[in-house]
């Protein structure tokens, strides 16, 4: 295993040659299928998504693997070891945005899926199929949009259209998520616990130490809390792309939770309604999270919306 930085502007990555290996954490999965004619790359590992998304992705990335695919994870602006942006956002900041209010983000969606293009670019890969979960499911439908031929397949996770009707937190989640807590390892520990209890999946419940593992290990990748809220910001003052998503053209798949409290199954409908053909995998008891039970669905419904990009035409 190899490591290089890229540059100040791109998250920080580590290269590996080895597809066993790929990547295990971050905000979306860039992936270079081994199965096209094309460039191949080499995965990624080491990102961190939002605070406390670590034990589900080191689980699931090398199964995708296995799959077929190169996996390349990253950190996106403000999370793990990624560069920290500019701004201050303060708690009453998110509120108002939460609430519709017009507010100002210190960077947005597009700026987030610009970087994923750096990060392609700095690997010379042209294309790729791409996943995003939550957040990262924003970002990638994003991408889709905003160059298209560079997205072979689109998986979005977990996520929405930024129509504000649609894929709303349940407002119950709102004190625990901006809840002021104190400096430590601990303190984040105990307050990562209290949030994936409250949006975890009630089939699949996990117990406390492997939350608290997951905090735990979150924390020693690197926390930035003024970054979770600059990118709160972002998603809470996001476009609406449903009609942007009505001209798209990429083989889509929507998998979505029907008790997730973080983003609304409102918004997994909505993206599928809107793009023409996508696929949906839409499960009971399956909240915001990513339960290990459902490991192989995930890796099963991605592969093939995959082999959709390179299947003729009907």
């Amino acid at each position: 295993m190899s490591s290089r930085p890229l540059s100040p502007e791109l998250p920080d990555v580590e290269i590996s040659d080895e597809p066993a290996r790929a990547g295990l954490l971050g905000d979306g999965d860039l992936l270079p299928d081994l199965r096209q004619p094309r460039r191949r790359a080499a995965p990624a590992r080491d990102g961190a998504r939002r605070p406390d998304d670590v034990v589900g992705h080191r689980a699931c990335a090398p199964r995708l693997a296995g799959a077929g695919f190169y996996v390349i994870r990253y950190d996106n602006r403000d999370t793990g070891r990624s560069t920290r942006s500019p701004g201050r956002v303060r708690r009453d900041h998110v509120v108002r945005a939460f609430l519709g209010t017009p507010t100002r983000a210190p960077y947005s969606i597009s700026d987030l899926a610009a970087d994923a293009f750096g990060l392609l670019d700095h690997l010379g890969i042209e294309a790729a199929h791409v996943a995003g979960i939550s957040m990262g499911g924003m970002i990638a439908q994003t991408m889709a949009i905003e160059a298209p031929a560079r997205v072979l397949s689109l998986a979005s996770i977990m996520s929405t259209t930024g129509r504000r009707s649609v894929g709303g937190q349940h407002p119950a989640l709102l004190p625990t998520l901006i809840a002021t807590r104190g400096p430590s390892r601990e303190d984040y520990i105990r307050g990562g616990v209290s949030v994936w209890k409250a949006i975890g999946s009630p089939r699949f419940p996990q117990p406390d130490d492997r939350l608290r593992t997951r905090a735990g290990d979150t924390w020693d990748r690197g926390v930035s809390r003024a970054g979770v809220l600059r990118q709160m910001m972002a998603v809470l003052t996001q476009p609406d792309r449903t009609r942007a998503l009505a001209a798209l053209a990429v083989p889509t798949l929507v998998m979505h939770g029907l008790a997730d409290r973080m983003v609304h199954i409102s918004g997994g409908r909505a993206t599928a309604a809107a793009v023409p053909g996508a696929r949906v995998v839409f499960i009971d008891g399956w909240g915001h999270d990513l339960p290990a039970p459902l490991f192989p669905t995930f890796v099963r419904a991605i592969r093939v919306n995959a082999d959709r990009a390179a299947a003729p035409a009907s």
